[in-house]
């Protein structure tokens, strides 16, 4: 029986692992139904929305900044042994716009809106709000995940375009302020390199994160209660693995959703 029990243990985790898929599955289609049946809530998709989006603003503006100024930088003094700084704007909005715009700045709304929305959710589902809701025949998914779907997928393009904006300029800074290059040879090379495709990767990769992101999130929060413990014990461990399996997740769908489009 000891030889065995290896083998149950990692099956036993299989089947949790599957049967976990299964559920956020059927989670995401009952939520993605549920917007196409009134009352429908304007109102609180914006309110979502500013939330999620208005004020992660100065998040995204001081990340943006911040990570073009340091790519470029980096950048720099790699790109002059070869005597090629004539390339830095390429670099660095290419950069910016396929990998790290996308994905920085969904790690930024991960973490201050993410695992806010996780906390919110879960403390109304201890607190029997979400049986409430039921009871008086008010559909939960189509209150609570259905705007923040929505929120999440319309704010993540909007940060994503701003995060590159701020890291362009954040290159310009360092590039032409500091190291001496050519504002015109900087924004020369950013017209030359970047093309339609570039930018449609990266509106695809944005939509696809707000949509995880906050899938993810009204998941964990939802389901608070079930296999994350009871109590204030349940909604932080949710609210963990919300933060956690959200990052990773756009991290490995990072890649796929590259190596898709670009080598299709």
């Amino acid at each position: 029986m000891f030889f065995f029990y290896p083998f149950k243990l990692i099956g036993g985790k299989v089947i949790n692992f599957i049967r976990e898929l299964g559920k956020m599955a059927i989670f995401l289609g009952s939520s993605l139904y549920s917007m196409l049946l009134p009352p429908y809530r304007p109102f609180r998709v914006t309110k979502q929305v500013y939330f999620i989006g208005v004020k992660t603003i100065s998040v995204i503006v001081l990340t943006g900044l911040f990570t073009g100024m340091a790519l470029t930088l980096q950048a720099y003094y790699v790109l002059i042994t070869f005597g090629a700084e004539s390339k830095l704007g390429a670099i660095t909005s290419l950069s910016l716009i396929r990998e790290l715009g996308p994905v920085i700045s969904a790690l930024m709304v991960i973490g201050r809106a993410g695992s806010a929305l996780t906390a919110e959710i879960g403390i109304m589902r201890i607190s029997e709000q979400i049986d409430a809701l039921d009871s008086m025949a008010l559909n939960p998914k189509n209150f609570l995940s259905v705007p923040n779907l929505i929120a999440g997928v319309i704010s993540l393009p909007i940060l994503n375009a701003l995060f590159i904006l701020m890291g362009i300029w954040g290159g310009y800074l360092v590039g032409v302020t500091l190291t001496g290059l050519s504002s015109g040879v900087y924004f020369g090379a950013i017209s030359d390199s970047v093309q339609l495709q570039d930018l449609t990767l990266s509106l695809k990769k944005s939509l696809s994160f707000g949509l995880l992101f906050s899938w993810i999130c009204c998941y964990k929060g939802y389901f608070a209660d079930s296999g994350s413990g009871f109590g204030a014990e349940g909604v932080s461990k949710a609210t963990t693995e919300a933060v956690v399996l959200s990052s990773v997740v756009i991290l490995v769908c990072d890649y796929f959703i590259t190596s898709i489009l670009i080598l299709t």
